[in-house]
Formats: C-alpha cells, structure tokens, sequence
C-alpha cells in the first residue's frame, strides 16, 4: 500500500442545488466521473449534473476521510451550509 497516498472528503453542489459528500484519492477523476454519469447513483441522474466541486478536506487515511464523508452526510441542509461557510471566513 501507498503510504504517502492522501485522501480526500469531498462536497459537490450538483445542479439541482443539494449536496454531495464523498470520499476519493483522486478529486478531479473523481469529479470527472460525477459529471460523466459514471459516479456515485446519487449524481447519475441528468438533473443533478454538472456538479461542481466546492470543497475538500485531505486526510491522512482512508479511515478518517470516510468517517469526515460519514459525519457530513448526518447533518441537515442548514447544518452543512453552517458547516462549509465556516470555511471561507
């Protein structure tokens, strides 16, 4: 195993305005496939692309960039746009 690979956790806003968090080692192949129709079930469908990445967080293990996606994906609408403002301060 790679040990100085880095992992990602991601947020996509898609077209139709929601959310999409994930995790990836590779954030523009990922995007690329979000956009293609060949991610994740939740960004196949027409109305959700084009995505757009607007943030990501790089961890230093699989185990902690999941558990970041995890975390994201319990919180409310309102919960996460709190959430991603706090970074651009």
């Amino acid at each position: 195993m790679e040990q100085n690979k880095k992992h990602y956790f991601y947020v996509l806003k898609c077209k139709d305005t929601t959310f999409y968090g994930g995790y990836t080692t590779d954030l523009v192949r990922r995007l690329d496939e979000h956009n293609s129709g060949k991610g994740a079930k939740y960004t196949r469908l027409a109305k959700r692309r084009p995505a757009k990445m607007i943030h990501h967080e790089t961890f230093e293990t699989k185990s902690d960039a999941m558990k970041a996606e995890y975390a994201f994906k319990q919180l409310t609408r309102k919960q996460k746009e709190t959430y991603l403002n706090s970074f651009n301060k």
